[in-house]
């Protein structure tokens, strides 16, 4: 064909590895090739391994330069630099991944999702955890997993971890800051869009200021002072709460450094509170010396200052990482799938009246699926009782065991490891787990996230007739296993303060 551009000649048996699409010339009279399919090496008898020379397909060279092997049989260009990265999950289980220095976090994360089989809700995230110094961070997922492994000490490490809380400012923006902690560089009317603008726009100024403490270099010793947040860096106060440019005085360049969190503050570098944050410049690995350790009253207060840093450090592009997934789905409800005949013929119906009604509302249609999903348990456990098993899957043991299958069930730990599970994987409204209660052996206890605070509810067991039941609210209402009490909670919120939305997850990679 005209315009094809014509393909190396290789050797009989030359190893050949194959592109996802055709290389095709551009204007400026090189080669381009997309991302690569395994190789296909030829047979041992056909080519011996001292002589082959695998082509890397993503290499860029010139034309001529492509004709000019082909016409003496050679083709070995020099493979892009990749790095090992090891890779930690939360149940201390590590995989190791060959990376092009290229990748972003995003992309990782996304590979280890694919890899460990797990469902990729866009809230998955690498933590960079620098135990030594008692810090950790969530990397955007824009930042470069090899530059930022740079940067980190060797007993530094990656960690696969959800973080469902990574944009929750993108949505629910005035649930952040409360009105005195933020000062607009134009009058404001107060809604999400004015925030959000604020934030956003490069050209705007904004401060975010408030009392912290503050760690004094060199010392064990805390000071309360008066901080401003601006685009230029972190300031304090040096007369009360004066923003007056002679009585500010620059703590830390936002260029330079990262914002992490404290993991053990009070016991490390004796903290007032457990809500501490640290500013790290990049070039510190192992020494304490240059950080610049904060703390705030509250949770609250620490995820308003932990986002206002990423905000007004990486704004657009955290922004730009939002709308990504937001984008897809869009996209991906303009096409209606195909369906077949049988599958539309298919409705949900209504049969508890005299006569039956087509359910054409969604959520109710659902409703009802989930109840009959519970009644046919129900039933089943029934006649399993009519039965007399006494097998392993008797239902009196089935329903106090088959809940050990869930992901949201974390077995045998302790209250403080509940609450730093959930305070790991983000404090947004509706992150959950259910664990075993340690004051009762016979009940659980299901841990809750709502308002960025930390709640536990006790779920008791109820017998009946010789059926065992569960309840949160003394026997009102009754389950007859948590995976039904789930799924209730799931739709209704019944006595909890929020429906369960998320549940904490932990993957062995």
């Amino acid at each position: 064909m005209g315009g094809q551009l014509p393909l190396p000649h290789l050797p009989r048996g030359h190893p050949w590895r194959e592109t996802e699409s055709a290389c095709l010339g551009d204007d400026s009279g090189h080669l381009r090739c997309g991302p690569p399919l395994p190789c296909c090496p030829a047979p041992p008898s056909m080519c011996h391994l001292s002589q082959c020379s695998p082509l890397h397909p993503r290499t860029l060279i010139p034309v001529h330069a492509a004709q000019e092997f082909s016409s003496h049989g050679l083709w070995n260009p020099s493979p892009p630099s990749c790095t090992d990265v090891k890779v930690f999950s939360e149940d201390g289980t590590c995989k190791v991944v060959e990376i092009p220095a290229d990748m972003t976090a995003r992309d990782l994360c996304q590979l280890l999702v694919y890899r460990s089989h797990c469902v990729d809700d866009n809230s998955w995230t690498l933590v960079e955890h620098h135990p030594h110094l008692g810090l950790e961070r969530c990397l955007e997922d824009h930042e470069l997993v090899v530059q930022v492994e740079s940067t980190m000490a060797s007993d530094s490490k990656f960690l696969f971890r959800k973080n469902y809380a990574k944009y929750e400012f993108f949505k629910n923006p005035m649930n952040f800051f409360p009105e005195q902690m933020v000062t607009l560089c134009q009058q404001s009317n107060g809604s999400q869009t004015q925030l959000l603008q604020t934030f956003l726009n490069t050209s705007s100024c904004p401060e975010v200021q408030g009392f912290l403490h503050v760690k004094e270099l060199g010392r064990k010793s805390w000071k309360k002072l008066y901080m401003c947040l601006r685009r230029s860096g972190l300031y304090c106060s040096t007369k009360g709460s004066s923003k007056e440019p002679r009585h500010l005085q620059l703590l830390a360049d936002l260029e330079d450094c990262s914002v992490f969190s404290l993991i053990c503050g009070k016991k490390q570098y004796s903290a007032p509170t457990d809500f501490g944050l640290c500013l790290k410049p990049n070039k510190v690995t192992h020494e304490a010396k240059g950080l610049r350790l904060l703390c705030a009253e509250d949770e609250q207060g620490r995820a308003c200052w932990l986002t206002a840093f990423r905000l007004l450090k990486y704004g657009p592009l955290l922004y730009q990482s939002f709308q990504v997934p937001q984008q897809r789905r869009a996209a991906h409800s303009s096409f209606s799938p195909v369906r077949s005949v049988s599958e539309n013929s298919l409705v949900a119906m209504d049969f508890s009246g005299q006569t039956g009604r087509v359910i054409e509302n969604p959520a109710e249609a659902q409703s009802a699926a989930l109840e009959e999903g519970h009644a046919w348990r129900q039933k089943r456990s029934t006649r399993m009782n009519a039965l007399g098993s006494q097998s392993p899957l008797h239902p009196s043991n089935l329903s106090t065991v088959i809940h050990r299958t869930q992901q949201w069930f974390h077995g045998k730990i302790s209250r403080e490891e509940s609450h730093r599970i959930i305070k790991q994987q983000g404090l947004v409204d509706g992150l959950f787990l259910l664990r075993d209660s340690q004051s009762n052996p016979k009940a659980f206890v299901l841990t809750l996230c709502h308002h960025q605070k930390v709640k536990n509810f006790q779920i008791l067991p109820f017998e009946e007739d010789g059926q065992v039941y569960f309840s949160l609210d003394d026997g009102n209402t009754r389950f007859s296993d948590l995976i039904q009490l789930v799924d209730f909670y799931q739709l209704n919120k019944g006595v909890l303060p929020c429906k369960l939305k998320h549940h904490c997850i932990r993957v062995a990679l």
